[in-house]
This record gives structure tokens, sequence and C-alpha cells, in this order.
């Protein structure tokens, strides 16, 4: 059976507030000679959609939240976007960039129109170049793909929110199946274009029903226009820390129930809502991406998943571009950028290599120390590697008591230099990783005690560490960009 479609009416009652639309259209181009065929064959798609295009714009209220919106019209002329629509997208993406609005937008479309040809296909180009200037502004865009989304509204608009929620069954896709099977003689490969199939290669955050969309749409817009408490900067004690060895501290990192990122999301944060994949087709389970506020600090957390660690292959490079997706969107979002660091280290493997590690690895060093929002690292656990260092440049680093930090584990730098891996406990001591050495060396800025370890008191201490993230992100906020850039810069040249 097939599933009820909503239209652009019924998405207006479904996901805003009652009563709060406000239409922003008015009368649309004229982009057709009066009485010519195409004229009539408008007013037939106007009559029958109850739109008088295949795009409908205004603004409404999502749970109090003023927001822009922009929805498709599927009985429109399969949602087709000719002049008319197109000017009328590009109209309110510059009426919410001027009026500072986040903005929902909910296609639903077979692409361009083509009875207008090309004229009609190049405004992709204006629509893109909308979006990019409302993003500047470092305003949130949450889109969520119907049935269908195809085409140059895919390739545009469709695809570059950032949160990205499609419809359950929904067709999405670039090319039409139509047009593959007129081109190739041949059908196109069934359950390809599907929400489901792109969930699960990391090209959308969820696939929900309209009906669940409000609830989602808010608690993205609470993360991240809710005001931000950042005045007050809450007192951490200073615990004296007792002189553990390395390689206990090791040992107790690597403990199956000490809690990891998930763990201090759950307990330590106020507000969660994860997100999955790069954006580009790839989703690595064991790099966690979310936004969360901690407090009255919205930030967007990225970070190594140690319970996904014990089932999925190691850390990808793929993970890695899920980790620069993340710092894309603390940057267009504004966002603080937090990055939690607990691996037994990067794959080794044909496929890391040939898929690119190393550059992966050196990209997310880049971005790290030219990140303009504010960044904080959280060595959370186990830290070893590229794969640990990649994630590691901030302008502060916390690390708990029992993590450490390395360039192999223990056991390989014992293999290298004595072909034993018996001697990985002595070597732990002689290069300094533990987090004492790493406070010593001024590689870290704190300390969060461990009483006397997470895994024995794991509320307590992800709500220490959640208390110090805080802290220091309160501390940045009142650091001016340019003063933090320095900073960061100086941090690092002084290794």
């Amino acid at each position: 059976m097939t599933p009820a479609r909503p239209t652009s009416h019924e998405l207006i009652e479904l996901v805003f507030d009652e009563g709060s639309f406000r239409s922003w259209d008015v009368a649309p181009l004229t982009v057709a000679a009066p009485e010519s065929p195409y004229a009539v064959e408008l007013a037939a798609a106007a009559e029958r959609a109850g739109t008088d295009e295949s795009i409908v714009t205004g603004e409404a209220l999502i749970h109090g939240h003023r927001c822009a919106v922009i929805l498709g019209e599927f009985r429109f002329l399969a949602g087709s976007i000719g002049r008319a629509a197109a000017e009328r997208i590009t109209l309110a993406f510059e009426r919410a960039t001027r009026e500072r609005l986040p903005l929902f937008a909910a296609p639903a479309s077979g692409g361009t129109r083509m009875q207008e040809g090309t004229p009609a296909f190049v405004t992709m180009v204006k629509i893109t170049a909308a979006v990019t200037a409302y993003k500047r502004r470092h305003l949130p865009y949450i889109t969520y793909l119907r049935h269908p989304t195809t085409g140059g509204v895919l390739a545009s608009w469709g695809s570059t929110g950032h949160v990205t929620v499609a419809e359950p069954g929904a067709t999405i896709g670039f090319l039409g199946a139509r047009v593959y099977e007129a081109l190739y003689g041949q059908p196109f490969p069934a359950g390809v274009q599907t929400a489901e199939n792109l969930w699960d290669k990391g090209l959308v955050d969820a696939v929900l029903p309209a009906e669940a969309l409000r609830d989602t749409a808010a608690r993205f817009l609470d993360l991240v226009m809710a005001p931000r408490d950042l005045d007050h900067v809450p007192d951490l004690p200073r615990v004296p820390l007792p002189d553990i060895p390395a390689w206990d501290s090791i040992e107790r990192s690597r403990r199956p129930d000490r809690p990891g990122l998930r763990a201090l999301l759950k307990l330590g944060a106020t507000d969660v809502l994860p997100l999955f994949g790069t954006g580009d087709g790839e989703w690595d389970r064991t790099m966690f991406l979310a936004l969360a506020r901690f407090d009255g600090t919205p930030c967007v957390v990225l970070g190594n998943d140690r319970r996904a660690e014990r089932s999925e292959p190691p850390l990808s490079p793929s993970g890695l571009r899920v980790a620069r997706r993340g710092m894309r969107l603390a940057t267009e979002l504004g966002l603080p950028f937090v990055s939690v660091i607990d691996t037994a280290g990067a794959a080794l493997s044909k496929e890391a290599e040939e898929g690119g590690m190393a550059g992966e690895i050196a990209r997310c060093l880049a971005d790290l120390v030219a990140l303009e929002v504010a960044t904080l690292c959280v060595l959370l656990g186990q830290g070893t590697g590229g794969g640990a260092l990649a994630l590691m440049p901030a302008d502060r680093v916390l690390a708990a008591q029992h993590s450490w930090l390395s360039p192999l584990p223990p056991e390989g730098a014992s293999a290298i230099l004595f072909r034993t891996a018996d001697r990985a406990p002595e070597l732990a001591a002689q290069q300094r990783v533990r987090s004492v050495d790493l406070l010593a060396d001024g590689i870290i800025d704190r300390i969060v005690a461990e009483e006397p370890d997470a895994a024995d008191e794991p509320e307590a201490f992800c709500r220490r560490m959640s208390q110090a993230i805080r802290h220091e992100l309160a501390v940045l906020s009142g650091v001016s960009t340019a003063d933090r850039l320095h900073d960061r810069a100086a941090r690092y040249r002084a290794l």
C-alpha cells in the first residue's frame, strides 16, 4: 500500500504551531504568454494543487521559534522548479538572511521544469548563491526531503541543510529512474534512491514521518537558537592526584565498563541531537557526531565511540571525514567545537591506505588549527596514534586522569624497540603518555580526577567532566576570535 504523502498545506498543519503560518508569497513571475499552451497548463496545475506555483514560502513558529519556511508542492507539475519557483525560493532565503531567521525547507520535486528548458535549469545557480549567503551568516538550516526529491533540487538547496531528514520510503536521488532507463535501456538498480538507503550510507541524518518533524526541528532550534548562558563560569575544585604508574592508567582506560562519549553526553549534557555520516555517502560508526548543550552552552560534539569500537572495524578515513563535517557544522552555525578522544587507534589496512588515511589526518589537523570558532578537546580514555592526534588541536585540552596519548599502543612501541610486547609497561613510563606527564609538558591544560576510576563512578565522573567542559567553554567565550587564534598558534608553536 502506497503511504499517504502530505501536501504542502497538510505539512503546515503537521509541523508548525497551530495558526502560526504566514505566507510571504506574491503573484508569481509571468513565464508564459497569455492563452499559450503552457499558460493553460499552469492554470490547470494551480487548480489541481491549490497553490499558484510549485513552491510555497512564508514564516511560522516551531515550538515558539520563528522560522522561514519553503515547501514544495508536488501536485503542481510534479513539484518542478521553473523561473517563478526559483525566484520565490531565492527571495525566501534572502528575506530569512535579512531577518536572521532559521529556515525549514521541505522540497518535493522531480527537478527542473522541462517546459522552461535551460533558463529554468540555470536558476539553480542563483538559488545556491542565496543559500551560501544565508549560511555565511551562521543561521541554522534544516531540510526535510520528501517523496520525491530529485535532480537539480537535490543538487542545490535540497542537500545543503545543517540537519537533513528524509520522509520514509521517499525516492531521493540525482538522476530520474525514467531518464536512466531511456538513456541506457535498462532499469535503474532498485533500492538505491530510497531514504532508508541514503541514511545507511550517511547521506541523511534521520528518516522520520512528518508527524515526528515538529519535535525534531524544535530540538534542533532549541540547541542552536537558545540564548547562550556564558556569563557564569563554574568553579572547578582542585583535587590532589595520586602518582599512578602509566601502565596502571592504560589498563584502567581499557576497562570495557569505562564511560565513553555516549555516557558523557547522556549523564553530563542537557540535550543531545545525534547526526549521522559525512553527508557525502560515508558513515563510520566509530565516530559519533552530535549537537549538544552543556547547561546553557550549545556546541558541536565529535568523538570516538568506544562502544562502537568493540563491534565495528577500527577508525577509518571516512571517520575523519565525519569529523571534518562536524568542523564545518560548527563553523557554519558559529558554535564551539568539542572533540573527544577515546580510541585504540585507526585502521591499519589496505582499505585505509587506499582511502587516504594519512591525508585525512593531515586535513583534520590543518582544519582544527585554523578553525575560527572556539575549540575544546577532551582526552577521555585511550589516545592511540594519528587517529587520536587528528582530533587534538584545540584552544584548551582537558584530560581524564587515566587517559593517555601515545604514537602507538605501548605494546607496539615495545615491539619496535625490543622485538617483544613484554616491555610495554616500562616503555609507557618512558614515553610520558599519562595525563600528569602531558600536563607537565604543556600538551594538556587540566586533569579531571577519577575517584579512583571512572568505571567505578560513571555518573559522578561524567558530571565532573561536563562541569569542566562548561567551565572551559565559558572562559573561551570571553576571548575574541583574533586573540584565540593568536593564542592557539602560540600554544602549538611552543611545543
